[in-house]
């Protein structure tokens, strides 16, 4: 969500610091700013809206080799210039920048007003400026100040602070949001995400939760919430600058759609055993014995990950017969759900560092329960708090919708299905259809992607349409859920799934010729049932675009994807519905990469 970027070293810091935070733009954001030191003086500037409008506010003259910058997505007080971080302590010494929520803000400001303090802003974030600026009074060093400020504080952060006293060094903390340190020559660098570091290093090193850190040109050290020193080992980060950049295409949206052959091959590569007709996931860290003695799975996940988790169930239960099912992990951990021993629960996250899921995790682990996680990035909070689990190896997905990551989960359920299946009771013949079928997924992918022109044409068609139904049936239902996720997200048009059974049980009285229906509908043993339905919306004047695998007249228009194994359709059957959403948001003018109210990284509640 929130975006931050700090660096200390030898060079001017605010190009570097800009620079980082347009690499988190693709994060959500609606206002910008930085800080530096400079004689032992602080330098700002903040200002309501992007990056560049920040850059075109910086001064040349803006000298200072160590800083802290910030893109803020508004949780406490409307986008301001006056709400923007970084927030200054009353005697404009200490300068902070956060993410995250302080739940008890409230408390804390009424007793510094009693105490005569004078607020700026309307945000939680200024509390912690004023907190260590009185604390930084009475300590020796800025790390005991903040550390002693932060025992008071209740809630999530990520923060780097800034003393004006103390140049050359900066103070970064994190409690339930990322904060990541990058190890360069004689510079070190911290930021909430990596993308704000792939330039300058690949060396990385991601904080715990209760964890703190002071950073230094020469080095870093890390200690605990109690002042006990941490041992920290650095890992190297695969992607690089290139992978943050459009690569021709006019939107990362587009590009990460069409990338998708390769990241699905990726995310199969060196998976698949021929011997046995297996999938090979080493990461699991549990032997055939163990993956037997469970007797049911759970599936967590937040937005398009709890809809690949849909996917991912259904994947199980058909080829494992092991039941199964998913659940929004936000709703999840407030349910007080029943943990039982012989359940293996599954984490998704697409950033690893979601904080609905991670507090998912967290609570299933509190009370015994073995948890694997699905997740992109490498040394994530998410990947470090499960017992074992599978990366997608996607690379970075900077457009906010979520599409190469999310047929990479669906690609992973299958391989996980695979195995859980053949260590039961799946054959070796059933093996080799999934693992052949899974094969010819890239190519199939390719093939929906020659599509794009028609598609497009039928997004600008269908444009102007006030919403949409999507309907699909078992497997088809996560497939329109997710269709109308995207569709929703980038273009704003209101868009709704159901499964296609519910119709006739209330939402048929919203069929009119001004609510057109996306319905999946795959070649599978309910094809007829499928086809019914189409029936019943032609004959209440609905308009229909179908998406399966062969045309029908009762459609008003269709989109024919490929043919796979019934079992691995949906994740075909998606891929269509991410360029209808992509090309219905180009043409209505959308900002389709950033899209409103919406961040990447959803690290708040």
């Amino acid at each position: 969500m929130c975006g931050i970027v700090a660096y200390v070293g030898r060079k001017d810091a605010a190009p570097i610091l800009l620079e980082g935070l347009q690499r988190l733009e693709y994060r959500g954001y609606d206002s910008a700013g930085l800080a530096v030191v400079s004689n032992k003086r602080l330098k700002t500037r903040k200002v309501k809206g992007r990056v560049a409008d920040l850059a075109a506010a910086v001064p040349a003259r803006f000298k200072g080799t160590t800083g802290i910058g910030h893109t803020r997505w508004a949780t406490h007080g409307a986008p301001s210039d006056v709400n923007a971080h970084p927030h200054l302590d009353a005697g404009e010494r200490i300068a902070v920048v956060h993410n995250g929520i302080i739940e008890n803000a409230d408390d804390l400001r009424r007793r510094l007003e009693a105490d005569g303090v004078a607020f700026v802003s309307e945000t939680d974030t200024e509390v912690l400026a004023h907190l260590i600026g009185r604390a930084v009074k009475e300590t020796e060093t800025l790390a005991e100040a903040v550390r002693r400020a932060l025992k008071g504080v209740v809630g999530t952060y990520g923060i780097a602070v800034l003393d004006a006293e103390r140049p050359g060094e900066i103070v970064v903390a994190r409690n339930g949001s990322p904060i990541v340190l990058g190890i360069g020559e004689k510079e070190m660098f911290a930021a909430s995400d990596v993308a704000a570091l792939i330039r300058y290093t690949r060396q990385v090193v991601h904080l715990e939760d209760g964890e703190l850190a002071v950073i230094k040109a020469d080095g870093f050290s890390t200690f605990t919430s109690d002042a006990t020193e941490t041992a920290k080992e650095p890992l190297t980060v695969d992607w690089d600058a290139g992978h943050y950049d459009t690569g021709g295409y006019e939107h990362y949206l587009l590009k990460e759609i069409c990338e998708q052959p390769d990241t699905v091959a990726r995310a199969l590569r060196g998976r698949i055993d021929d011997r046995f007709h297996i999938a090979h996931l080493g990461g699991l860290n549990m032997d055939a014995r163990e993956l037997r003695s469970f007797r049911r799975v759970k599936i967590i996940g937040c937005g398009s990950a709890y809809y690949s988790g849909q996917m991912g169930a259904q994947l199980i239960e058909e080829l494992a017969r092991i039941p199964a099912d998913a659940e929004p992990a936000s709703e999840f951990r407030y349910r007080n759900p029943v943990v039982e021993g012989d359940t293996l629960y599954v984490a998704v996250s697409q950033s690893g560092e979601t904080y609905d899921t991670l507090a998912a995790v967290q609570e299933l682990k509190r009370k015994g329960a073995r948890v694997l996680g699905i997740v992109n990035t490498v040394g994530s909070a998410i990947a470090r708090e499960c017992d074992g689990g599978v990366y997608l190896h996607a690379g970075p997905e900077v457009s906010v919708a979520s599409t190469k990551a999310f047929t990479s989960t669906a690609v992973v359920f299958a391989l996980l299905a695979l195995h859980l299946g053949r260590v039961r009771d799946l054959s070796p013949a059933e093996g080799k259809r999934i693992c052949d079928g899974l094969r010819r997924l890239p190519e199939q992918i390719k093939e929906i992607l020659t599509l794009e022109e028609q598609i497009r044409e039928l997004a600008i068609k269908y444009s102007d349409a006030p919403g949409m139904m999507f309907v699909g049936r078992v497997r088809g239902f996560p497939v329109a859920r997710e269709g109308a996720q995207k569709l929703k997200e980038v273009s704003y048009i209101h868009a709704e799934a159901y499964p296609a059974s519910e119709l006739k049980h209330g939402p048929l009285a919203l069929i009119s010729p001004e609510l057109p229906t996306v319905a999946i509908v795959p070649d599978d043993e309910l094809l007829d049932k499928n086809l019914t339905t189409l029936e019943e919306i032609r004959a209440r004047n609905g308009r229909i675009v179908m998406v399966g695998h062969r045309a029908t007249d009762a459609a008003d228009d269709c989109i024919v994807v490929p043919k796979n194994e019934n079992e691995l359709d949906p994740i075909l059957l998606t891929i269509p519905l991410q360029l209808f959403a992509y090309h219905a948001a180009v043409a209505l003018g959308r900002d389709v990469d950033k899209p409103r109210n919406l961040a990447k990284s959803v690290t708040v509640e």
